[in-house]
């Protein structure tokens, strides 16, 4: 039999964060040949992913334009991906997650009667404007997709809530994988972060960058910031700015001259990564973030009104902070008051993988095309191992 011909594609630097394992663990099998197209949807936050991996793209669509639209930068990976297809010739495409970049390969390989498999598959908040428009091109990929590898069983109900029975796989988050590259010995290459002082401090990492927070959500959680660094001497925020300009304004105008609030450049995973294993606790309006620092041990409070990951809330490892001001300090206050409340968060179970979920997604393939007989190990965060039915 001739090798499963995978193209995997992807775009912005979270998803590169989850693909990089599976593309590591694809090029491991002898069933499968493994390809790998960017469209740098995120040029500049991309790279620094790809290599620190190792992964060296097989296309670059490098579709990144100033300014750009949503509607241009579907048309440009549509188009972009018509001359990959012709030349990869896939029998597979593999798209992750929620970004534009997804959606589109899902539509441009859907229109190339290519088949589709959805890596974290089943995220759903239903609400189509929160995350916009990450929960929308989720959904519609999820229709586009005959092969879903969903994170949790909970993803997996939700697919079946809306009536896909078939291809689904329980595999874990691949984000779980990425962290046995990426944590390493905790030590930073940044000098922004050798200069911190974890010893002393109390480190809070923050991340603010969603559309659906700019503007007036975003003002009322960076005043939660200054309520928060005025209330406690000792502690310090990290935040990496995200490079876009609604955010740079906003963040500069009410953090920029605040006694311990470091506004940094974006890290690297690499760096990302440790800085979350050395920390205190998160605030995060991410959704990638909401697996990673759990796995790391580190509370997290989701600085959202809803969020596509409910299985953290009910295993205990991140609270849902929404994004008013009081609501926010009285929650950061009472992790970093209540000794048993924090420790309770910090020791609950992930959810979302045991870094095992690479070697799962890459399984399954081969068993959907009929090179192995036995159907993969589905996750469980129990640590029960179970088959598909």
């Amino acid at each position: 039999m001739r090798k499963i011909r995978v193209l995997s594609v992807f775009g912005t630097r979270p998803e590169a964060i989850k693909m990089c394992p599976l593309v590591l663990e694809l090029q491991q099998r002898e069933e499968i040949e493994s390809l790998v197209c960017v469209t740098a949807q995120h040029r500049e936050m991309l790279d620094g992913v790809l290599k620190s991996f190792g992964v060296t793209p097989d296309f670059d669509l490098n579709v990144m334009r100033p300014e750009q639209t949503l509607s241009a930068l579907t048309s440009r990976v549509l188009e972009g991906l018509g001359a990959v297809f012709v030349k990869a010739q896939p029998d597979l495409v593999l798209v992750h997650g929620d970004t534009t970049t997804s959606f589109s390969a899902a539509l441009a390989a859907f229109y190339e009667r290519i088949i589709v498999g959805h890596v974290e598959a089943g995220l759903r908040t239903y609400d189509r404007y929160s995350p916009f428009p990450e929960e929308l091109n989720r959904q519609l990929v999820g229709r586009l997709a005959a092969l879903h590898f969903a994170p949790t069983a909970q993803n997996k109900a939700n697919l079946e809530r809306e009536g896909i029975k078939e291809g689904i796989f329980v595999t874990g988050n691949t984000v779980i994988d990425a962290m046995r590259y990426t944590v390493g010995d905790g030590s930073f290459s940044s000098p922004a972060l050798r200069a911190l002082d974890f010893e002393n401090e109390r480190h809070i990492v923050l991340t603010c960058h969603r559309r659906e927070n700019y503007g007036a959500a975003m003002e009322q959680i960076f005043s939660a910031v200054r309520r928060l660094v005025d209330a406690y001497p000792d502690v310090r925020f990290v935040y990496p700015v995200h490079p876009s300009p609604a955010v740079q304004e906003t963040a500069s105008r009410m953090l920029g001259n605040v006694p311990r609030v470091e506004l940094i450049e974006p890290l690297d995973t690499f760096e990302m990564h440790r800085l979350m294993s050395r920390c205190y606790m998160v605030m995060t309006d991410s959704g990638g973030i909401q697996e990673e620092a759990p796995a790391l041990g580190k509370p997290v409070l989701v600085l959202r009104r809803e969020t596509e990951r409910p299985e953290a809330v009910k295993a205990g490892t991140v609270r849902l902070a929404g994004v008013e001001t009081e609501k926010i300090v009285s929650l950061a206050s009472a992790l970093l008051e209540d000794k048993a409340l924090y420790a309770r968060m910090a020791q609950a179970v992930n959810p979302y993988g045991d870094g095992r979920a690479s070697g799962r997604i890459a399984d399954a393939i081969c068993y959907m095309f009929g090179y192995t007989q036995t159907a993969p190990e589905l996750f469980s965060p129990t640590g029960t191992a179970s088959r598909p039915s």
